[in-house]
């Protein structure tokens, strides 16, 4: 396979754990962080967070954890449409947390959504504690996936329901046709006289970590549901088509090579919650 010199490319520092990099840099852009997000979107991300309740709201959850919350603006939705009990957004940066309670207490939701600093891979709550587990665009950023799917599938209760939002965002960094077509994008962005979202981003920095993560390499979303599967989830179901619907012309010449998609299951129990 060509080489793009991905391999000397270093992260932040070798000495410090991946999980570590990624808190220090979504820290760092906390506070500018909705600004950035919305405006590249043209507020299409609030049309996919749309598409993840409407999936959630046949089954009534009353507790939902919401991993790798950021901000909180998928908490935020989820509380306004389906008014569960309480939702708790759980994430590894501080910074992007404060932002997120301070949008929860503008809005009057503090006594109902609550944020908390958690390692993924180890969260603390018990088990069968959730009636919902939603992560958007976070998975990819966990140090052990496996550990990850793992702590969700424990903290949901029998019959709970896992959805995820995703993307291969990087793949083009260890394979020679997704480099030609992410290059692609580039061009025709510059063709069309757009914003390009990458260069709004430090991608370099970026890419230093994808180059840590170990899911950057994988083709998804089939490899998610052969985890999910494995975990022992059920129902899995994949919408690889999401991103036709909700997404902008603009995001679409901006991330055609990387599509997003909408992956969901059941935790595998007899046992349905209400």
């Amino acid at each position: 396979m060509t080489q793009y010199g991905s391999e000397t490319i270093l992260p932040y520092n070798k000495e410090e754990q991946k999980g570590t990099q990624v808190k220090r840099m979504f820290d760092s852009i906390a506070e500018t962080y909705d600004q950035l997000n919305h405006t590249l979107s043209f507020g299409i991300d609030k049309i996919w967070r749309r598409k993840g309740i409407a999936f959630l709201r046949p089954f009534s959850p009353k507790t939902i954890l919401d991993i790798a919350t950021g901000t909180g603006d998928l908490a935020i939705s989820m509380y306004k449409k389906l008014r569960p009990d309480h939702i708790v957004g759980a994430d590894i940066s501080l910074g992007m947390m404060e932002v997120g309670r301070k949008k929860v207490a503008a809005a009057g939701y503090s006594e109902h959504i609550s944020f908390e600093q958690q390692d993924c891979t180890a969260l603390t709550y018990e088990e069968n504690s959730f009636d919902a587990v939603t992560a958007a665009f976070g998975v990819r950023n966990f140090e052990n996936i496996e550990q990850g799917i793992s702590e969700m599938y424990r903290v949901l209760k029998p019959g709970g329901r896992l959805l995820n939002f995703d993307a291969n965002w990087y793949g083009y960094l260890y394979d020679e046709e997704k480099r030609k077509a992410y290059e692609q994008d580039r061009k025709n962005v510059e063709q069309h006289s757009l914003d390009d979202h990458y260069l709004c981003t430090d991608i370099d920095a970026m890419e230093q970590i994808a180059l840590e993560m170990p899911l950057s390499a994988k083709t998804r979303p089939g490899w998610d549901a052969e985890i999910l599967k494995e975990t022992g989830f059920a129902e899995i179901h994949t919408d690889t088509k999401v991103w036709e619907r909700v997404w902008s012309e603009e995001e679409k010449l901006n991330y055609g090579s990387t599509p997003m998609f909408m992956i969901h299951g059941r935790k595998g129990d007899s046992k349905v919650y209400a």
